[in-house]
């Protein structure tokens, strides 16, 4: 299957490298190209792009609101996926793009292979980011997210069954399931099952979106980890 792509960013000699990088894989194909994010949000109408590599900061409409209006209005029809592009300078945005559906993200300077990778697992339905490098981000701008509210139980908490919550926190922890499989001793088979229970029960797209499920609602906190 072809993964059909759409190009985003105010800079047109880094969507021709892009394109170049992704037009010499055989599964992967460029449909598009948008300076700006209104452009983006109409060529995701029109183009039906399976994944968009999403810049952040453009004139106008920026990544983020146009990752919003992407997902809101995908969500009715073919549903795509939104990789962020980001430098470490504009880590601080990386929050406020997954709270508004992005898939993960991938620094600019990235090695072309983690490019091609990216965007296969994204179309894929997965987040690509390293659950270890999002907790580095979610550490470090944790002042960022809304304060837990002691008294209060977790939202959807207590739809997950004490095997998925265990699950979840080690999800929060940074660990893959293959780890997680060690930890608890079970088959990664029946960690990615757990994984797919939690995502499904709490409305949530990704590993990326559990990770600040827990943050925000006081199940991880920053420190908490010796990976980082």
């Amino acid at each position: 299957m072809t993964v059909r792509v759409l190009l985003v960013d105010d800079q047109p000699l880094l969507r021709t490298g892009f394109k170049l990088i992704l037009e010499a894989e055989a599964d992967l194909t460029v449909v598009g190209e948008a300076g700006d994010g209104a452009a983006a949000v109409e060529l995701t109408r029109s183009m039906l792009p399976d994944v968009v590599l999403m810049d952040i900061r453009m004139p106008g409409v920026d990544g983020i609101e146009a990752t919003r209006r992407i997902v809101r209005e995908g969500a009715a029809t073919h549903d795509p996926r939104v990789l962020i592009l980001t430098t470490f300078d504009l880590d601080e945005y990386v929050i406020e793009a997954v709270r508004a559906g992005a898939s993960g993200f991938l620094l600019k300077d990235s090695p072309p292979e983690d490019l091609v990778t990216a965007i296969r697992i994204v179309a894929a339905g997965d987040a690509i980011v390293a659950p270890s490098v999002t907790r580095r981000l979610l550490d470090k701008f944790a002042s960022r997210l809304p304060a837990v509210r002691e008294s209060e139980p977790a939202p959807g908490l207590d739809t997950l069954t004490d095997r998925e919550r265990e699950v979840l926190s080690h999800v929060a922890r940074g660990l893959s399931n293959a780890e997680i499989a060690r930890e608890l001793v079970v088959s990664e088979t029946t960690v990615k099952t757990h994984v797919g229970n939690v995502l499904a029960k709490l409305g949530l797209r990704d590993r990326v979106q559990a990770v600040v499920y827990a943050y925000e609602t006081g199940m991880s906190r920053p420190g908490q980890t010796d990976r980082l």
